[in-house]
């Protein structure tokens, strides 16, 4: 039915720092979401290759140090970069089989250089076009040693069925004026996605949801120890300091009343699924409307700027 929108949280482990393993797993997702009839899915943030958990393990601040020039390295060459086409296997299935999909991916921006890499969240149409690319605005304390800030440009909704989706990277989701690019564009499907943890998704997952009288869909990844390749650069000193479970997951749902539909869940990896029911909408902003009926244009508003931001401009081509 047209009001309802099954959804699906893919509350699993990349294959730390690599790529094509890490791809496989995805699309291996994507095919047993659309077996269980979903049509949205959603990854955490930096599924693609993988968070860089070792930054706090290794000296992560340290001047000009071999480990972890040659770990920024080893993360770069598995970063994405879409314009060469490594998405395509997964646009393709999401317009083989009618499946919207959120993916937060490493991005090694072409239109940056190719050479800095951005905390991306893609956002997949039905049809398997890519609609929005939205580079982490600010990232937080120790992922500054490997991320590059982005820009206002992907702070994009999306119709999906009856429903308008939107999405931030982790602390983001603490902005308020990200969050308010947002609602007034009309989100009523907030998605919030997470490297992983309970103490990430516990609090602000009911926060947004009341505040903004919209759905919000948290999803985190898993990561443990036993997750990490043998082939990990410097995987031994990594280890001395890393906790055996570094990521415990915490996905949940909460309805536009904030108030549980999922309560998140640790220490479980799969697919997790939640169908959501539209009216909920309508039914929360009789009372309370941030960006409608309760609103202020006249004496507060935002401005956006969504420029993508270049170093280089030419003329005359």
């Amino acid at each position: 039915m047209e009001n309802y929108l099954k959804v699906a949280m893919a509350q699993i482990a990349p294959v730390w720092l690599d790529k094509r393993a890490t791809l496989q797993k995805i699309e291996a997702s994507i095919l047993e979401a659309v077996m269980e009839k979903a049509e949205l899915i959603i990854f955490g943030e930096a599924f693609l290759p993988g968070y860089p958990f070792w930054l706090a393990h290794t000296e992560g601040a340290a001047w000009d140090l071999k480990v972890n020039k040659e770990l920024h390295a080893h993360y770069v060459r598995n970063s994405i970069q879409i314009e060469a086409g490594e998405l395509d296997t997964i646009c393709n299935l999401a317009k083989e089989h009618t499946i919207a999909i959120y993916l937060g991916i490493m991005e090694r921006a072409k239109d940056r250089g190719g050479h800095s890499i951005y905390c991306s969240l893609i956002y997949i149409n039905e049809n398997g076009v890519i609609k929005s690319v939205h580079r982490k605005l600010q990232p937080t304390y120790d992922e500054r040693l490997t991320w590059a800030p982005g820009d206002g440009n992907g702070l994009q909704v999306h119709p999906l069925k009856q429903f308008t989706v939107g999405g931030l990277n982790c602390w983001e989701n603490w902005m308020p004026l990200p969050r308010a690019a947002l609602y007034g564009q009309g989100e009523n499907l907030h998605i919030a996605v997470w490297p992983g943890g309970l103490h990430n998704t516990k609090d602000i997952t009911r926060f947004i949801a009341r505040e903004s009288r919209s759905f919000v869909v948290s999803v985190s990844s898993l990561m443990r120890t036993s997750d990490f390749p043998k082939t990990t650069p410097h995987l031994d000193k990594i280890l001395e300091k890393a906790p055996k479970v570094l990521a415990n997951g915490g996905s949940a749902i909460a309805g536009p009343n904030g108030e549980w539909l999922v309560e998140p869940i640790v220490d479980k990896e799969g697919l997790i699924y939640q169908t959501l029911d539209f009216n909920r909408v309508y039914e929360e902003r009789q009372n309370f409307d941030p960006v409608g009926h309760y609103a202020r244009p006249d004496v507060t508003k935002l401005l956006v700027n969504r420029e993508r931001q270049s170093t280089v401009e030419f003329e005359g081509e």
